[in-house]
């Protein structure tokens, strides 16, 4: 009996083990963050001025630097953040798997989205407060390509599972091919090599690739879109949302968003947008 019983315990830890990957599950990322001191956060890796992998395997950019000082607020330093790379494909599937504990990595924040996941912020907007939003990236010699209405017979470039991927499969899809990579440095690499003619995304990502190629590559100008970007939680984490927030209202009172924008992305001639407003649904 006692053999038994011990089995029995035995087999239900090792499930519960194997469920959970060896990982204490938590309710929030607040509880997260209290309890074990630690967080994993989902960011993109080829974003000059956004999120980009370094040289020594550090990361950089504005969206670092929000999540770092999110982090903080909800009491995890800098030395315990993991930081996982996601692209645009897999960032709903990452938060929903509990690979990540908040994905910050240019996250626009959709209705669909908002079905598997919940969002914070947004803690940027491409939009409302300034000439902005989606917008073309092309080869600095090209006049011709000088704006959406120029889309025609054109083979554009974006990323799988993106907003603008599917703007322009919902908008653009008579007018030009679309080419779906893994990531926009992809994407890049296919225009300088004259494969492509333009990449599609948000301008303030396209302003960090044009920096990065200095007279190669050029934003057109013209957007056509609005973007606003969110930290993605699990799905109805309500207290993660509120800590989120209440983080992101005191970087934005503080100044601490404002000069980690210009920090990162200011270099590039990136016209810097107004303080967005949370969105407290």
């Amino acid at each position: 009996m006692f053999g038994r019983s011990l089995y029995a315990v035995f087999a239900v830890v090792t499930l519960a083990t194997a469920c959970g990957g060896g990982q204490e599950s938590y309710a929030s990322v607040v509880d997260k963050a209290k309890n074990a001191k630690k967080l994993v956060v989902g960011v993109k890796a080829d974003q000059p001025g956004l999120g980009l992998r370094t040289p020594n395997g550090d990361f950089s950019g504005f969206d670092i630097e929000v999540a770092k000082y999110v982090a903080k607020q909800l009491g995890v330093e800098e030395k315990d953040i993991t930081w996982k790379e996601t692209v645009s494909a897999n960032r709903e599937a990452f938060i929903e798997q509990g690979q990540v504990d908040m994905v910050v990595a240019t996250y626009s924040i959709t209705d669909a989205r908002k079905q598997k996941i919940s969002f914070a912020g947004p803690y940027f907007v491409a939009g409302p407060y300034f000439v902005a939003g989606q917008d073309l990236l092309v080869r600095a010699a090209d006049a011709a390509l000088n704006g959406p209405e120029a889309l025609n017979g054109k083979k554009l470039c974006s990323v799988a599972g993106s907003t603008p991927a599917q703007k322009v499969k919902t908008e653009y899809a008579k007018e030009v091919q679309l080419q779906e990579e893994r990531t926009y440095s992809a994407c890049v690499d296919r225009v300088l090599g004259g494969q492509l003619d333009a990449i599609t995304t948000d301008d303030v990502i396209l302003a960090g690739y044009a920096a990065q190629h200095a007279g190669k590559l050029k934003v057109v100008g013209k957007p056509f879109s609005t973007e606003k970007y969110g930290i993605g939680l699990k799905k109805d984490d309500t207290a993660g949302r509120k800590a989120v927030n209440d983080a992101l209202e005191k970087m934005f009172s503080d100044g601490s968003w404002t000069k980690a924008l210009q920090a990162s992305v200011g270099s590039s001639g990136f016209t810097l947008p107004e303080t967005p407003k949370l969105e407290r649904y």
